[in-house]
């Protein structure tokens, strides 16, 4: 199965990719952390967030050129690991785990200061935490596919919030305020923030985890890392200024709601508006949307890292640093669900813990920050070594290297040694123990740094695997594709139909002049909760996967066409096909049709559709397919698609000789007798029939005048017919929704095969997809 390895789909652009890593970033940070930084920096905290921003920016550079170079889904981890080894991958694997954890327990603490008003230590916000971070668990437990929905509209809704907050804000600034710039800790107090805020910067790592699902990786990676960093640090220093501009810094710090007291103060500004006899203060309904916002933040966030947290699991256990117990896949539910309880449950001890929540983040802080150390230090290993296989498609540009990694792990070193507040001090008695300088942040940092050596020394030193990923999914290879081979692209996914599928793709391939190629492929979907690669663990939808794509061979093989197969694993079948369409320069896709509608939202079905709407090439719906067409009938008519579905028959007809091929049309009745209707319906059928370029002797001409419902006796002569071809009425979901009533209908009350046929035509772009078209050359 040497040319069918799994890949995975490559569907993500430059836009996807930015809004993805955008959507980890633009979270509950910028809501929790105002007043904790305010009162430890000053105004001068909004520098913190500038620094924390840098540290990312350098970060998200050597993450880059790692993805690039080993695009495995896995990220930081995967890279260590491999790099440096199992002992470092060890480290880097529980920090990262115990990052994730730590960021959602604060996260979770936000929400319930947010949602109750009160502090962070309040049993109630506790409980609220505890409850919300139950549900969270449950839901990712289940697998949701539609939380990724339900993400993408959190995250405009949140960047809008955050514009107007800002816009609004800049207005109400009190220079006043802004003096003295530092707090009374000065410029080392800075730095230690800059430690705290980082937690806000930890979201683009997701970018990095998806490269092996990105097109076009050496560009769309560095670059939607790098605006995925920039963007939200802007945000994030702005929302300081206006912050540390509007409120004392005292009462920003006292606030346990910061962000929903500065946006009432700031719109207090405005007033208040009058009608109909009820007042609406500005101040009051500007701290509502802040709260609410909020609290959708905390919700976004502590889902996405409880997602990541459990996909660090899965890779750890792969390595055989953890043990593969965790990667049990749920038999219904197709999600790690060992490794999210166990993920839960750590969440769940550390929101009931008494730790702060300015400790909880500085702890997540701490464990990223040694992680993208590791990165930098992966970075020089890999460039000095140079080993088989790592030829990035993204380089440090040499004028930057290796200044990016060198200065990038000083960097994070640099924060780490300024985090916390709090010196580490024991007593015992009278007596009163101080690690100083050593803070209590550190102290738990260095603490889960230890207990992973331990772990290492003791379980995964002779078990760990650390230069190869056994069973890992190997990354997508570029196809050499020849573009002058007609290609026809047949998806396959059920053994009863798939060996009529693929003679009605050689049907189609003989007609042409020239080479002509067969490409198989068979989609495995998986919900985001689950990491493409841990389909690995799902033996049995795999052995399926490989003998539908092995008959697929053996069908090439007896009708003697050359057939490639590709294996796919993504998260949309779908978006998966599309990619894999422009990656071979399809000429035709065809597929086999249920002839129902799956859902009340969708046409044809959710993998159907985005082929039907965006596909570059031909595409062919066959329902019902047998091994001879028998009796064909093509409609003939004025659609845009006519000519595609009568190439179809006609390519039927020659592919099987005892077939027959009819052209029907049928023609209403006038009032004005003087029309020869015949000769119209004729003069219809020999334009298609030209267009499609058939020969005379080919079919043969069939019109019936009608003074009934013209679809009424389309349908009923149709489905007389063993095999009926009809051309797609419309390229908008609209056409489609007006008049796909007659494919519809014949389905619904034809016994034989249906064939619905879309040429290449497109309609023209609508202005948001110019605008996606321009963002990502």
């Amino acid at each position: 199965m040497a040319d069918s390895d799994q890949e995975l789909a490559r569907d993500l652009g430059f836009l996807e990719a930015y809004t993805l890593g955008l959507g980890t970033m633009i979270g509950a940070g910028i809501f929790v952390l105002p007043g904790i930084v305010a009162e430890a920096a000053g105004p001068a905290s909004m520098v913190a967030f500038a620094i924390g921003g840098v540290v990312a920016l350098l970060a998200a550079l050597s993450l880059s050129e790692l993805a690039t170079g080993m695009p495995k889904a896995g990220g930081s981890y995967y890279y260590v690991n491999h790099a440096l080894g199992s002992f470092f991958g060890t480290i880097i694997g529980f920090g990262m785990w115990a990052g994730l954890m730590f960021a959602t327990a604060f996260y979770m603490l936000g929400f319930g200061q947010y949602l109750l008003n009160l502090p962070s230590d309040a049993a109630g916000v506790i409980l609220a935490g505890l409850v919300m971070s139950a549900i969270l668990v449950g839901v990712n437990y289940r697998g949701v596919k539609e939380t990724g929905s339900l993400q993408n509209v959190i995250v405009i809704f949140l960047v809008g919030l955050i514009l107007v907050f800002i816009a609004v804000g800049l207005f109400a600034i009190d220079p006043d305020l802004l003096t003295p710039f530092t707090a009374a800790g000065g410029w080392p107090a800075v730095g230690a923030t800059a430690g705290t805020v980082f937690v806000t910067f930890i979201g683009f790592e997701v970018i990095a985890t998806s490269a092996e699902e990105i097109e076009d990786p050496g560009r769309n990676l560095p670059l939607s890392m790098i605006a995925a960093v920039v963007t939200p640090t802007i945000l994030y220093v702005l929302v300081m200024l206006v912050s540390t501009g509007t409120l004392e810094i005292p009462t920003l710090a006292e606030s346990d709601v910061p962000v929903a007291d500065v946006a009432a103060a700031a719109a207090g500004n405005l007033g208040a508006a009058t009608a109909g006899g009820y007042t609406l203060e500005f101040a009051a309904v500007g701290s509502t949307i802040m709260i609410v916002g909020a609290i959708m933040a905390t919700i976004s966030s502590a889902n996405a890292s409880i997602l990541s947290a459990a996909r660090v699991n899965f890779a750890m256990g792969r390595d055989k640093i953890l043990t593969n117990w965790l990667n049990e896949i749920h038999e219904r539910y197709r999600t790690p669900y060992r490794a999210i309880i166990a993920t839960g449950i750590v969440i769940l001890a550390l929101v009931a813990s008494p730790l702060p929540i300015d400790t909880l983040a500085d702890v997540a802080s701490f464990m990223f920050l040694i992680t993208y150390a590791l990165v930098h230090v992966a970075v020089v290993v890999l460039r000095r070594a140079e080993p088989d296989g790592y030829d990035p498609d993204f380089r440090i540009p040499s004028v930057l290297y290796p200044i990016v990694p060198i200065l990038g792990f000083v960097a994070c070193l640099v924060v780490m040694v300024q985090m916390g507040e709090s010196v580490v001090t024991f007593s015992v008695g009278a007596v009163t123990l101080s690690l100083a300088p050593i803070t209590w942040v550190q102290l738990i940092g260095l603490f889960i740094v230890l207990l992973s050596i331990l772990w290492y020394a003791g379980y995964a030193k002779d078990r760990a695997i650390s230069t190869t990923l056994i069973g890992e999914a190997v990354a997508p290879q570029e196809t050499d594709v020849d573009a002058d081979v007609y290609r026809v692209v047949v998806p396959v996914s059920n053994p009863a139909t798939q060996r009529p599928l693929i003679k009605y793709a050689a049907a189609s391939a003989a007609s042409r002049p020239g080479e002509a190629e067969l490409v198989a492929v068979n989609v495995i979907e998986v919900p985001p909760q689950t990491s493409p690669s841990q389909i690995e663990f799902e033996e049995e939808r795999v052995e399926r996967q490989g003998e539908l794509l092995e008959n697929a061979r053996g069908v090439a093989e007896e009708l003697d066409v050359p057939l490639r197969t590709r294996a796919i694993v993504g998260r949309s079948a779908g978006e998966s096909l599309l990619s894999v369409l422009e990656q071979e320069h399809a000429d035709h896709v065809l597929l086999g049709w249920g002839g129902e509608r799956r859902r009340r939202d969708v046409l044809f079905g959710s993998t159907i559709d985005p082929l039907l709407e965006r596909a570059r090439c031909d595409v062919t719906l066959v329902r019902n397919p047998v091994e001879t067409p028998g009796n064909i009938v093509m409609l003939a008519g004025s659609g845009p698609h006519a000519s595609a579905s009568a190439r179809r028959a006609a390519e039927l007809a020659r592919a099987f000789p005892e077939s027959s091929l009819t052209l029907l049309n049928v023609q209403s009745e006038p009032d004005d007798a003087d029309v020869d209707l015949e000769a119209i319906g004729t003069e219809v059928i020999s334009d298609v029939a030209a267009d499609a370029e058939l020969a005379t002797d080919e079919y043969e001409s069939r019109v019936i005048v009608t003074d009934d419902d013209v679809r009424d006796v389309l349908v009923a002569e149709a489905t007389a017919y063993e095999t009926v071809c009809v051309g797609a009425t419309g390229t908008s979901t609209v056409a489609q929704a007006l008049y796909g009533s007659i494919p519809q209908r014949i389905v619904n009350e034809s016994d034989g095969t249906v064939l619905m046929a879309r040429g290449d035509q497109r309609a023209p772009r609508t202005f948001r997809q110019a605008v996606i078209q321009r963002l990502e050359r």
